[in-house]
């Protein structure tokens, strides 16, 4: 008796397609070693059927229509690797509704239209896989969905945006501003012609979405996500951070607050779930603040397990696709066993959870002052923060400019964001304060 076989369509020959057919193609027979199936690469969908992407396709497979993809009755699985909103969501739903399984690195899709693509999903019966969205291939979304299914999630820090973290890289080692590290990410292919996505925080703030659902059990929820991007950061934030024994790295973070206490019973009442994106100081000894370049890394705390970190490749050819094809597996795996649906989307249930506003959140703060050099100035800005119950905890003043301005870096205890806020609005109005000041979070346990 042959093996059985799971046949797979892709829509979007792009650099995710051709990374995904070259692993099903040049890895066959190992793949149909280890699962005990046969998965079969039977159309791939694309507009541009001329251009050499360094792969050559089984005559018959490539086609220019995706509906020759969708409504084919042979293929188990749709992959749909176009990327944006549309035509992919109407792919996928497409898809579903005639009861195929899909599998997608459409995070910003997900994000945004996840909450109607997985209900119909479940109203049909079907699978949606989804690893490649989030970190490329490092397989975060197994982690979650299943290494760490015992565990109440503590927290969720991810440097899951490769554009940002090169950016930042390049700042912090050769002491060059944002617009030159800019240049050269775009000169080496990292960045794109406009990088906004990426260094506004929005690329990140669509994988945070999808981490920070998976974690707590509540709905795809964009719209809270809070972000800011790594363009107000200066190669001078980089070194006081230095200074004072931090690394900044743009940081996507989901937590429960206040944490659930190891293995609660009903201890996770009452307890709010923040979601933010945006350029964060780490302690130069965190693992996490040694990852540089285009590499990914997220770090999960959980309950029972406590820290873990998973570190690698978050985008390209083949690690993308790499997450392409374990999904595609597990799905087939599903199929061929009946199991299908046997890891629900989501992992905790709690969807009545609340979303933390960011004006209550609180952190530890990064503030640098543009003072005038004069006796009183930091009894006067100290004096505001006491007012707004902002503790200071150290405090780095260089350079004398008699009548001019210099910077003034202070960074604080724990303190709530609405606080801060405040005393920074109520300081920039200042006579001695000559430009706006500039505040980063910091993450870290306080000394």
């Amino acid at each position: 008796m042959g093996k059985k076989k799971i046949t797979v369509g892709i829509i979007g020959f792009g650099t995710v397609g051709t990374g995904t057919a070259k692993i099903l193609l040049g890895n066959r027979n190992i793949l149909s070693e280890r699962t005990g199936f046969d998965i079969v690469l039977k159309k791939v969908a694309d507009r541009d059927l001329q251009r050499d992407r360094g792969i050559t396709l089984p005559k018959g497979v490539l086609t220019p229509d995706a509906k020759d993809v969708v409504n084919d009755p042979d293929i188990h699985i749709v992959v749909e690797l176009v990327g944006g909103i549309h035509p992919a969501k109407d792919f996928i739903l497409e898809a579903v509704r005639k009861k195929k399984h899909v599998v997608t690195a459409n995070k910003a899709l997900l994000a945004t239209e996840g909450n109607e693509i997985f209900s119909e999903a479940q109203k049909h019966g079907v699978e949606i896989g989804f690893e490649a969205s989030v970190a490329g291939g490092i397989p975060i979304i197994k982690v979650i969905r299943e290494g760490l299914v015992a565990n109440n999630m503590v927290a969720i820090y991810g440097i899951i945006n490769g554009t940002s973290n090169y950016i930042l890289t390049k700042m912090t080692e050769e002491k060059v501003e944002f617009s030159d590290a800019l240049k050269d990410a775009q000169r080496l292919g990292y960045a794109e012609a406009d990088p906004t996505f990426d260094i506004e925080g929005i690329d990140s703030a669509h994988k945070l979405t999808i981490l920070s659902s998976l974690a707590y059990g509540i709905p795809l929820s964009l719209d809270r996500v809070y972000k800011e991007g790594i363009t107000k950061i200066t190669s001078q934030d980089i070194e006081f951070a230095s200074e004072l024994g931090y690394k900044v790295k743009l940081l996507a973070i989901t937590k429960a607050t206040p944490p659930i206490p190891p293995l609660a019973r009903g201890g996770e009442r009452g307890v709010e779930i923040e979601m933010r994106v945006h350029p964060t100081m780490i302690p130069s000894e965190y693992l996490i603040s040694k990852v540089d370049g285009v590499f990914n890394a997220v770090y999960v705390e959980g309950d029972a397990v406590g820290s873990t970190l998973y570190y690698g490749r978050g985008a390209g050819d083949m690690p993308t696709g790499s997450a392409v094809v374990a999904d595609i597996v597990d799905i087939g795996r599903n199929i061929v066993s009946g199991g299908v649906r046997r890891v629900p989307w989501i992992s905790g249930g709690a969807g009545t959870r609340k979303i933390r506003e960011m004006e209550e959140i609180e952190s530890m703060y990064y503030f640098r002052f543009s003072a005038l050099d004069k006796p009183g100035v930091l009894s006067n800005i100290s004096g505001i923060l006491g007012n707004y119950n902002i503790s200071i905890a150290s405090v780095i003043q260089k350079g004398r400019r008699i009548g001019g301005s210099v910077p003034l870096v202070v960074l604080t205890h724990r303190a709530k964001e609405r606080d801060v806020l405040n005393a920074i609005g109520e300081i920039d109005n200042l006579p001695v304060v000559s430009d706006k000041t500039l505040f980063v979070r910091v993450e870290g346990k306080e000394e």
